[in-house]
């Protein structure tokens, strides 16, 4: 039998109380008022906000190999925008396993196991085309990197923040639901911030070994 969190809407707790909720006790109806939206999303999107200035701030300390190198000024946009929306498809999915109560955060779960493939062979393929499509567009810059350089910057550095997006959604989910929070409205920002500011420093990382 799982020993999966059962959802806030699940039948143990709606025959208790007749009202689905949380660990900390509040219900669904509580987490739709204005006040308890407001409480929580606040300070949530203020710490993100500040740590958006700190990704633009490493941004800018390698303003000078994106110069030199116009196929990763292309790639890096592109490769964290794909990861924030692998991030949301994520987080979604195992929030609503979460509120079906089907939701365990184990490999021998099919529904996880089924959403970690997904979210690889997604990532292998947009992240492949990605690295061809910036290559070709350097090059039109006036670019020097090989295909061969390009591609295996995108899929590397792609695979990784795909390991990064099932980490992060899972702990996301897992917190989220334990503190009492409603994970529809903290998963998806906490995630795809995290994975804007680990993006730059991944892709550079990995450019740093290739080039």
């Amino acid at each position: 039998m799982s020993d999966a969190p059962e959802g806030p809407g699940s039948s143990d707790e709606l025959a208790a109380s007749g009202t689905p909720g949380y660990p900390d006790g509040s219900t669904v109806v509580d987490e739709w008022s204005i006040r308890r939206i407001v409480r929580t999303m606040i300070p949530l999107l203020a710490g993100l906000s500040i740590l958006q200035l700190v990704s633009g701030t490493v941004l800018d300390s390698f303003e000078a190999t994106l110069l030199q190198y116009p196929a990763l000024l292309v790639l890096l946009p592109v490769q964290i925008g794909t990861a924030g929306n692998l991030a949301s498809i994520t987080c979604s999915r195992l929030t609503t396993q979460l509120y079906l109560g089907t939701y365990e955060p184990r490999l021998s779960n099919p529904d996880v196991r089924a959403n970690v493939t997904a979210v690889f062979a997604l990532a292998g393929t947009v992240f492949g085309l990605v690295g061809v499509a910036a290559w070709a567009i350097g090059v039109a810059l006036g670019g020097t990197l090989a295909l061969a350089r390009v591609l295996l910057i995108a899929l590397v550095s792609g695979m990784l923040l795909a390991v990064l997006v099932v980490v992060a959604s899972v702990v996301a989910v897992e917190v989220s639901y334990r503190a009492g929070l409603n994970p529809d409205d903290t998963t998806i920002p906490v995630v795809t911030n995290v994975c804007d500011v680990a993006g730059v420093l991944i892709l550079f990382a990995v450019v740093a070994v290739v080039v």
